[in-house]
């Protein structure tokens, strides 16, 4: 359940819609709707392993790497990490182009694993999981590292923005 407004009721998109704004719907807050009823949405075509999520900043196209592996979501040291790094995220995430490769925690410290080290991007590369890296889970880190990135379109703010929350990764939830 979520908690604060409810912003959409009786939504009737087609489908063809760029925005679920776009579709036709109640008036913006307008509702007779509690939390019980938020809905959800399971996207297909993603896989399981080498999911990406930027977490800790508020906007999922800015914060800490966190990359699903192994059946667990892991860091991403930021021993060699840089604006190429930084770039290949934004791409996989969908998030425009990269503005900044912050280490040293800057989006707080992660827990867990650190699934990855050394990480050499040329900048080309479709998903982080195939940038030249240490082995998956081998580092000399620890979380005081944790790799962060800022993608240009953390900074867009056109009108109201949607998030999916509670997922199991950015695309669900």
């Amino acid at each position: 359940r979520g908690h604060g407004p409810i912003w959409l009721d009786e939504v009737n998109c087609t489908g063809t819609e760029e925005l679920i704004s776009n579709c036709p719907a109640n008036a913006w807050g307008h509702n007779n709707c509690f939390h019980g009823e938020d809905a959800g949405v399971i996207c297909s075509g993603i896989s399981e392993d080498n999911q990406l999520r930027l977490v800790n900043s508020g906007h999922p196209c800015a914060g800490r790497v966190e990359i699903f592996h192994n059946k667990q979501w892991g860091t991403v040291c930021d021993d060699n990490w840089d604006l190429l790094d930084a770039e290949v995220v934004c791409r996989q995430l969908g998030c425009g182009r990269a503005l900044s490769a912050p280490g040293r925690a800057q989006f707080g410290r992660g827990d867990g694993i650190i699934w990855l080290d050394e990480t050499n991007c040329h900048g080309t590369e479709k998903i982080l999981a195939s940038c030249p890296a240490r082995h998956w889970g081998i580092n000399n880190c620890y979380h005081g590292e944790d790799a962060g990135v800022v993608c240009s379109d953390s900074l867009i703010s056109e009108g109201p923005q949607l998030r999916l929350a509670n997922g199991s990764h950015r695309c669900a939830g």
